[in-house]
């Protein structure tokens, strides 16, 4: 195999251990399939396209899936992680739970509903499963820095992983950042950095550190390939939670478009596997009317996505310039599902509807993701009958304002039962 040029290896090349990404066998273009060896590699050396892991999988069976730890290292012989990898002082992120919807389903109208939420991660959002890969490849890197670009839940993960690692962690947000994303960074390192610009502008600027200092693993960047298997949990748990089967139909949220890659990667991996029956399934995508770069190309029906300013509420899904967006456009139109957007209004009367209807607080991606499900039944574009699942990816103690002002008491009275009375709550 051939390697990457210099400025795609960062950190410096190491000495690996043996197994020390279990079943991986190496990294593969997804563009052009040209192979390079396993190492912080991100970038195809032939066309520069996104590299991403190969593997050569053992036979696994559900009963040895089911044996394993109640969080993703029950996967382990998927991932690219070490066969000793529960000995290493990580999160412990995965196994949330999936639970049946009866009550929004109702109210949307869909026969067989489930809300795999992943706002019960150590870190409160699904990013705790990838930056437990990325952690273990960083570590198996010999890097001296932990690092990431961030919308604010990967910066809480990878701050809060790091402290747990007792390596050091750099990380860096927008400077417009929800604040209680800012703080739950900020609680875990010393080293926050608010950057003036949107997510793109951070992102940018972490490839310039990476290519400029050795030793820095930034999880989504030149970890990334390791990073992003950590998603395939999430299509992994699903699955074995509704009694190893893939659902009909799965609604999934978009910022750059790496979870909906790799939860349909899982799906075709359990496959292969014979860990479930093949069958169809839809898979569709979700973003914001303000941040909606591969929904607006899925509609207008083209494969270019041509990248936007993002001006929305839902910042954790502000990324105008997704990395895996073509992929989400391939994977949507190769389901028959689609992606499809709604205002930030629709993003708040989502996370209510959520709240009240089945007790879960989701913050604006969930919210998004909730009322792109509602929009589909609208508009006819998913099949109510079916047995759909929609992903909540976040709490939504961390995107209080976006409905601080639109909730509240429904009365202010003094303490007695006739001041009470007079509310009409009896």
């Amino acid at each position: 195999m051939s390697t990457v040029v210099a400025e795609t290896t960062t950190p410096s090349e190491p000495t690996l251990r043996e197994g020390a990404f279990g079943h991986a066998k190496g990294l593969s273009c997804r563009e052009c399939g040209h192979e390079v060896e396993l190492g912080p590699h991100y970038a195809c050396p032939e066309c520069f396209g996104p590299l991403e892991i190969a593997y050569d999988f053992p036979q696994v069976t559900r009963e040895e899936i089911e044996a394993g730890p109640a969080n993703i290292w029950r996967y382990k012989a998927l991932l690219p992680v070490p066969s000793d990898i529960e000995q290493s002082p990580n999160m412990e992120p995965g196994f949330t739970r999936l639970l049946r919807a009866n009550n929004l389903g109702r109210e949307l109208g869909i026969d067989n509903l489930w809300v795999k939420d992943d706002s019960t991660n150590p870190t409160n959002s699904f990013k705790d499963r990838v930056v437990a890969c990325a952690l273990s490849a960083a570590t198996e890197f010999h890097a001296k820095v932990f690092a990431c670009p961030s919308t604010g839940n990967l910066a809480n993960a990878v701050a809060a992983a790091g402290a747990r690692a007792g390596i050091k962690t750099v990380v860096f947000i927008p400077s417009n950042l929800e604040k209680p994303k800012q703080v739950n960074s900020a609680v875990y390192t010393d080293s926050l950095i608010a950057v003036n610009g949107n997510y793109d502008d951070v992102n940018k600027l972490a490839s310039e550190i990476a290519g400029e200092e050795d030793g820095w693993a930034f999880v989504n960047v030149n970890v990334r390939p390791y990073y992003a298997e950590g998603s395939k949990t999430l299509g992994y748990e699903i699955a074995e939670q509704l009694g190893w089967r893939l659902p009909d139909q799965i609604v999934i949220p978009v910022a750059s478009g790496s979870q909906l890659t790799k939860v349909d990667k899982a799906f075709q991996e359990l496959i292969k596997l014979g860990l479930v029956e093949d069958k169809p399934y839809k898979v569709y995508g979700a973003q914001a009317e303000g941040c909606s770069p591969v929904s607006v190309a899925y509609k207008a029906g083209v494969d270019a996505i041509r990248p936007v300013k993002p001006d929305t509420i839902a910042k954790s899904l502000a990324i105008g310039n997704p990395a895996d967006g073509i992929y989400v456009l391939d994977i949507c139109r190769r389901t028959g599902g689609a992606v499809e957007d709604i205002t930030d209004d629709q993003v708040r009367e989502a996370i209510v509807l959520l709240a009240r209807t089945e007790g879960i607080f989701t913050e604006t991606a969930g919210g998004t993701t909730v009322g792109v499900l509602k929009k589909l039944v609208e508009t006819g574009q998913l099949d109510t009958s079916l047995e759909t699942v929609v992903i909540n990816t976040g709490h939504g103690l961390k995107t209080l304002d976006a409905v601080a002002d639109s909730v509240g008491p429904a009365a202010t009275i003094d303490p007695s039962y006739a001041a009470f009375a007079a509310t009409g709550l009896a």
